[in-house]
Parts: C-alpha cells; sequence; structure tokens
C-alpha cells in the first residue's frame, strides 16, 4: 500500500477523511468540502452534535460534492498533540478507509498539529497510516473478500517537505512490519536456520551480516547458547549485523535479541495449553533485525551492531537436563536447574560476544523472558533493568514519545545472592519470587561495566495491547522505541 502526499488540493470524488480540531469552524480543506457539498457535512455535525472532541468520528456516506463518503475525525486541541498522537490519528484513519473497503482515498491533512509544522504532521499521520495497514496472511489459501487498499493520499500545505520527512518514518515502519512479519511466521517455517537465512538480504541494504555455525561457536566456548539448542534437530545460529554509518572507528551501539524460535521448555516442559504462543519466543530477535533494517534503510548517521542468538529449545534425548552444568563463553558455569529458563543462557554468550568483540559505546538486550514480568507490568509496559541512569531515562522518554512504554525494575546485591550456586558459579533460576529481576541480575554478570540495559518484553512482543496503529498478534515492539532512542540522543 503506498502513502503519498499532494498539495492541497481536494480531488473531485471518492473517499475524504477530514480532521476537525475542537471548538472551531471548519476551516481550510474541511471548509472547502463543506461548500461543495453544499453544507451537506455542517448540518451532519450538528445533527449528530459532533464537534472534533478527540476520538470521535463522524461518518457521512453520499455527502455531495462527488464524494462517495467523508469520515470526520475529531482530533482535540490542535496545541495538544503529539507526533504520537499523530501517528495514532492516521492509523485510526486508514483503519476506516480499510472498514469501507476503498481502493483510494484522500487524508485532508492541512493541519499543524502541536505547532509541528505542516511537513511534520502529514509525515506523522501518514507513518500511522502504514504502521496500521499490515496483515500476515501468507498461509491462507483464499484471499481476503473485497478490494484492496493501494493508496492513500494526504494533502499538505508542504507535500515536498513531508515527502522527505516520511521516507525516515517510512523505513522504520518497514522495519516494524519485518518485526512482525518474523514473529507472527509459524515455528515449523522459522527455525533458527531459516531466520538466519532470511537475514542475509538485508546486506543489499548496506548491512555486513555474518552468521556463525555451531562449530564457530563451539569453538568461541559458547555452550550455554549451545546447550540450549542440543535438544533441537535444528542447528542453533548466532547472526551479527554491523551498520557503519557514524564516524569511522567510532565504538557502536549494540542491540542483542533473544531468538528462541520455539520454546517446549525442554525438559521442563511447559504445559501444553498456549504452549502454541512460544513461536513468538524470538520476539527480541524480530526486534532487533527490524531496527537493523530500519537503520539502514534510513542511512542512519551511528554505528549500530545487531545481535541474536537464534535455537529451538526441545526435549529429545540429547536435550539439556535440570542439573546440568554449562561453562560459559565469559569462562564463568551455570547450573541449569530449569531448563525452561534458557533465553538467560542465550543472552549470556551473545551479550559476551559482543562486548568483548566490539567494546560498545552500550548494550541493550530485548528479549520475551520472563512470565513474571507480565504478572508486574501487563501488557502496557516492558520492564527495564539497568546499570545507567542516562540510558534508562532516555529510553522512559522515548517510550513515552512512541508509546512504547518501559518501566524501571531494581536491581541489587540482595537479588544477586539468590542465583548463587554451591556447585557453579551462577545458577539460571533463583525461584518464584522477584522472578524478572534474578534473569535480569543472571545476566548482568556477563556486561561487565558496559553500560547496558535489559527489557523483558514478554508482554509488549508478542499478543500486546492493540491500538490504532497495530491490531497484529506480532507487534513488532521496541523498533520505533530504539530507532527514537539513537536518532534524539546518538546521531551526529
Amino acid at each position: 500500500m503506498k502513502i503519498s502526499f499532494s498539495a492541497a488540493t481536494l480531488p473531485k470524488s471518492g473517499v475524504l477523511i477530514l480532521l476537525v480540531p475542537e471548538g472551531t469552524a471548519l476551516t481550510g480543506l474541511a471548509a472547502e468540502a463543506d461548500r461543495r457539498a453544499d453544507g451537506q457535512i455542517k448540518r451532519a455535525m450538528a445533527a449528530a452534535g459532533f464537534g472534533g472532541r478527540r476520538d470521535t468520528t463522524l461518518d457521512i456516506v453520499a455527502p455531495g460534492g462527488g464524494f462517495s463518503r467523508a469520515v470526520l475525525f475529531g482530533v482535540g486541541a490542535l496545541a495538544n498533540l503529539r507526533t504520537l498522537d499523530l501517528e495514532m490519528l492516521g492509523g485510526a484513519a486508514a483503519a476506516v478507509i480499510q472498514a469501507v473497503k476503498a481502493e483510494t482515498a484522500v487524508i485532508a491533512a492541512d493541519l499543524d498539529g502541536g505547532g509541528l509544522g505542516a511537513a511534520e504532521t502529514a509525515a506523522r499521520i501518514g507513518s500511522g497510516a502504514k504502521l496500521r495497514i499490515y496483515s500476515f496472511n501468507h498461509y491462507k489459501s483464499k484471499k481476503p473478500e473485497g478490494r484492496e487498499l493501494k493508496e492513500i493520499t494526504l494533502l499538505t500545505a508542504d507535500a515536498k517537505g513531508a515527502r522527505q520527512r516520511f521516507l525516515g518514518l517510512e523505513a522504520v515502519a518497514e522495519g516494524v512490519h519485518l518485526a512482525r512479519d518474523l514473529v507472527n511466521e509459524p515455528p515449523n517455517r522459522l527455525h533458527p536456520v531459516e531466520f538466519a537465512q532470511r537475514m542475509k538480504p538485508l546486506a543489499k541494504l548496506g548491512l555486513k551480516i555474518s552468521v556463525l555455525t555451531p562449530a564457530q561457536m563451539k569453538k568461541l566456548g559458547m555452550n550455554a547458547l549451545l546447550g540450549v539448542a542440543q535438544g533441537s534437530a535444528h542447528e542453533a545460529r548466532m547472526v551479527v549485523m554491523e551498520w557503519k554509518g557514524g564516524k569511522a572507528g567510532e565504538a557502536p551501539l549494540a542491540f542483542i535479541g533473544k531468538g528462541v524460535t520455539f520454546d517446549t521448555g525442554g525438559i521442563s516442559i511447559k504445559p501444553a495449553q498456549g504452549m502454541e504462543d512460544m513461536k513468538g519466543d524470538m520476539g527480541g530477535a524480530a526486534c532487533v533485525a527490524g531496527l537493523m533494517m530500519a537503520l539502514a534503510k534510513r542511512k542512519a548517521k551511528v554505528n549500530a551492531i545487531g545481535a541474536i542468538g537464534l535455537v529451538e529449545n526441545m526435549p529429545d534425548g540429547n536435550a539439556q537436563r535440570p542439573g546440568d552444568v554449562v561453562t560459559s563463553m565469559s569462562g564463568q558455569t551455570i547450573a541449569v536447574l530449569n531448563t525452561d529458563a534458557e533465553g538467560r543462557l542465550v543472552l549470556a554468550d551473545v551479550l559476551w560476544y559482543i562486548q568483548d568483540r566490539f567494546k560498545p559505546r552500550f548494550m541493550i538486550d530485548l528479549a520475551t523472558l520472563t512470565g513474571a514480568i507480565m504478572v508486574a507490568l501487563g501488557k502496557e509496559h516492558a520492564g527495564l533493568f539497568s546499570n545507567s541512569d542516562e540510558l534508562s531515562q532516555r529510553l522512559s522518554e522515548a517510550g513515552y514519545a512512541t508509546g512504547e512504554k518501559v518501566w524501571r525494575m531494581p536491581l541489587a546485591p540482595e537479588y544477586d545472592k539468590i542465583i548463587d550456586h554451591d556447585v557453579a558459579d551462577v545458577k539460571n533460576t533463583g525461584g518464584r519470587h522477584a522472578g524478572a529481576i534474578t534473569a535480569a541480575q543472571f545476566l548482568q554478570r556477563f556486561v561487565n561495566n558496559v553500560p547496558w540495559v535489559h527489557l523483558d518484553v514478554a508482554g509488549t512482543a508478542m499478543d500486546g495491547s492493540r491500538n490504532a496503529i497495530n491490531q497484529s498478534w506480532g507487534s513488532g515492539w521496541g523498533v520505533r522505541l530504539l530507532d527514537r532512542l539513537v536518532s534524539q540522543y546518538y546521531e551526529k
């Protein structure tokens, strides 16, 4: 579906979306549309009591003036609109356009939302529409009935500026779509080898893609990661994606994703009910892939590393046992008390590899790591654990701006003691209490003094909260958050 921008001139016919601020008379394109419709739009507004209050809509069928439909969206007070509000507005408008089964539609985006300017306002509305118009129907034998939406045109006084601004936002939206696709894929189609294979075409965007095999990881001593994979018929992989858009020699930003393409729990097997959702246990890796795609597509002026550890956790005769002790790449030994606490084993080796090999400015890992974080935060926030106040604050601000919200959780020596073990250096579970915290404490043992954030996205990466810009089971959560962090604080 194409998003285009044009000069602020109404079309002669078709579906028209009008954005109406609260408490003001119709102005601009909305007023022009009303004149063409011989006042029918104003009369419909009066009859319905529509005054532009935020999140209200009015659908006028055949209003006259050549339009088949005019849909009014209340935007509330213009001065209060943030970029996220505009994106939500674009998503809501796109949903209505889809619902009426139009092939094309026009959004009269002749507003200056929140003083952002005409170009930014239109580009953000277009971004929201792009994020909303997503579907995953690759495996349906019958196509959905009705016409397919092909193009949305946004009318703005600064069409050239809007097009230029939209290029970067479109790159981010495409990164979100990639992440959603990966999470939505069935596990028999997306196993570790296939996931790694799908990363290779990203090299066309300028990313350097390196894929490590089990033999290479074994040589590096990555036995924590490999232990998780040893019960599966599908081999493990680690993929490293490098983007060099910043100054030569400048330390990169590093993003690490847990990529368990299916998690049975291993020998510590999960209950059958809901196990099908464990195809989404690679949501962190999906986010990193989408982020790296977005940074490359928009030519971000920064050096960045994306690393994903890819395994399948299965319970065959060769599987890891509760009670096994493995030696991680760091040299620390880990007692595996529960094979369903597997994601932290994968991340332990990938985190160590990245901090040791690339000396990054910071590391941010994303993982669908614990059910405990959902008990604490539900699906509205991801849990944030960090050794850096600065990074935590910046991510919180980025979360507010994008709607991908985070909530900082504690780390403390008292929690760290819970995962000490009498045989090995550390155990992979501290038990039921403070489960998300002890998982983060475990990861902290593998980052040394590098500024680091762990995002537990178990409640947000899959089957998270639906909103105007996402109706997908695989949400693509985190791509917009991290892109905002990069663009706001680290690009020059």
